[in-house]
């Protein structure tokens, strides 16, 4: 199953308000950017566990796509660790420099990308697409004052979230068709595997356009001419669970960055 797609559910999460899932992720990921040191890490993979356990869906749903990036990961960590400018230098070789502090970047940004990516997940597994959409409309109100369309932004993003599953469903179709035509991706040289990107990312692209125009064509025939006209839903009051989880999310942060 694609990374990002809503799975309906009834678990604890499911029944979160989307405007506090939202919030919470923000102090989630603000928590992962602050985190520095293996306890920090620690601690914010406890509580990632915690979560994927009361999600209580596959693993291979939420860490699927972490699990596929592998080698983007490498890539991060290889060139943080040869480029990195570091005054404990453990060798180095022509443009290329290993430093004990370029290993250390590149573990940090890999696993800050890894946390990032379950975190995510686990919101967009668990929270429909008009939820996305009024839990943005409802964040970003206060912009209304300077004039910004926040109708139309909540609307623009709420899209490009839903067209993320889309897009990574027709890149695995092209990869194994490109494959089938002789597409060498799983070469080991780095020529042939540079050389196969480029008819995979062309048709990409092409199909990203062409989604585009038929979403936009499709909703003009349906009558849409801007989000500011749409009905809106009413808005639901909050409940206890609500008001503990962005508790939760709160205490995470403020541990995170005063604490360890």
């Amino acid at each position: 199953m694609p990374a990002g797609q809503y799975i309906p559910g009834c678990s604890l999460l499911y029944r979160l308000d989307a405007r506090i899932k939202l919030v919470g992720a923000f102090f989630l990921l603000a928590a992962v950017i602050a985190s520095s040191t293996l306890w920090r890490y620690l601690f914010i993979i406890c509580i990632l566990s915690v979560i994927l356990l009361l999600l209580n869906l596959p693993i291979t749903v939420t860490l699927g796509s972490v699990h596929r990036m592998w080698l983007f990961f490498l890539v991060i960590f290889l060139m943080n660790a040869l480029f990195f400018d570091s005054a404990d230098r453990i060798c180095s070789w022509w443009i290329f420099s290993l430093s004990h502090g370029g290993l250390v970047q590149g573990a940090n940004v890999v696993l800050r990308v890894m946390l990032i990516i379950i975190i995510s997940n686990i919101f967009t597994c668990t929270t429909d697409t008009a939820e996305i959409t009024f839990a943005l409309n409802s964040l970003i109100k206060p912009l209304k004052f300077i004039r910004v369309p926040v109708e139309d932004v909540a609307m623009i993003i709420s899209i490009a979230i839903q067209f993320i599953p889309t897009l990574l469903e027709e890149t695995d179709t092209i990869r194994k068709a490109q494959t089938a035509r002789g597409a060498r991706f799983e070469s080991k040289r780095l020529l042939e595997k540079a050389a196969s990107i480029t008819p995979l990312v062309i048709p990409i692209f092409i199909s990203a356009f062409r989604h585009a125009d038929e979403l936009s064509q499709a909703m003009e025939a349906r009558g849409y001419r801007n989000a500011r006209n749409r009905t809106r839903r009413k808005r639901e009051p909050l409940h206890m669970r609500d008001y503990a989880a962005l508790a939760v999310c709160t205490s995470v942060f403020v541990i995170q960055i005063s604490v360890l």
